[in-house]
C-alpha cells in the first residue's frame, strides 16, 4: 500500500490571533501595541511565505475564537485547528497526538517567533525521522524553535518550565532518560524582545496609509 506516503508528513505551525495587546507582549512593552501588532503580521506572514509550498501543513491558533482572523493565513491545502487549553506542554502534546491519531507519522511542530525558519529546516527534520526518535531545534534563549517526533513521548511535556531558559534542557535529559535518540538543529534566535526584532529587520519598511 502506497497511501501512507501521502499522508506521512506534518508541519504544525502555532500561531495567535493576531489582536491589539494580546501577542509579543515583551516586544509591546518598548514599542506599544500598535508597532507590535504590525511586528508580529510580519513575523508570521514572512514565516508562512517560505512555507507556503508545503502541502499538509496545521495552523494551530490561539485564542480558540481566533478562527476568522487567521483564515488569512491559510494557504491551499492548509487547515486551522484550536490549540485548546493548557500550558503549552499540554497544547503541544495534544497537538502531538491527534496528528498521529490522523495517520501521519513524522510530525513537526514550530511557533511564530522564528520567521527564519525555511521550508529546508522542516524537509531536514521529516528526514532525520528516519533513523532519529526526537529533533530539535535550539534556540538562543535555552528553549527550541523546532520539535518533531515520529510517535507520542509525554514525557517531553509534562511539567516543562515554558519560557524560561531551562526548556531544552530539561527535554534533553527527558529525552535521555527516555532513551530517545535525538538529533539538533542549527540554533537560531527567537524574536521576544525589540532589540530581536531590530536585529532581524534593521531596516524596516515605511508604514504607507
Amino acid at each position: 500500500m502506497h497511501s501512507s506516503s501521502f499522508k506521512n508528513t506534518l508541519l504544525i505551525l502555532f500561531v495567535r490571533a493576531p489582536r491589539l495587546g494580546s501577542v509579543k507582549t515583551r516586544i509591546a512593552a518598548t514599542a506599544g501595541p500598535e508597532v507590535t501588532l504590525n511586528i508580529y503580521r510580519d513575523m508570521v506572514g514572512t514565516l508562512i511565505h517560505s512555507l507556503k509550498d508545503l502541502p499538509d501543513v496545521e495552523l494551530r491558533f490561539t485564542p480558540d475564537d481566533g478562527l476568522e482572523e487567521i483564515t488569512p493565513w491559510l494557504q491551499p491545502g492548509w487547515i486551522a485547528r484550536t490549540q485548546g487549553s493548557g500550558d503549552l506542554g499540554a497544547r503541544m502534546e495534544n497537538a502531538f497526538s491527534e496528528a498521529f491519531q490522523s495517520g501521519f507519522n513524522k510530525v513537526v511542530l514550530i511557533g511564530s517567533d522564528c520567521p527564519g525558519i525555511h521550508r529546508q529546516d522542516i524537509q531536514t527534520a521529516w528526514s532525520e525521522l528516519d533513523e532519529k526518535d526526537l529533533v530539535l531545534g535550539p534556540a538562543a534563549d535555552g528553549g527550541y524553535w523546532l520539535i518533531a517526533m515520529n510517535r507520542l513521548h509525554p514525557s517531553l511535556f509534562a511539567e516543562i518550565p515554558w519560557s524560561t531558559s531551562l526548556v531544552l534542557d530539561q527535554t534533553l535529559e527527558r529525552a535521555k532518560n527516555a532513551r530517545l535518540r535525538h538529533r539538533l538543529l542549527g540554533t537560531r534566535v527567537d524574536i521576544d524582545t525589540e532589540a530581536d526584532w531590530r536585529a532581524y529587520r534593521p531596516h524596516p519598511a515605511p508604514h504607507r496609509s
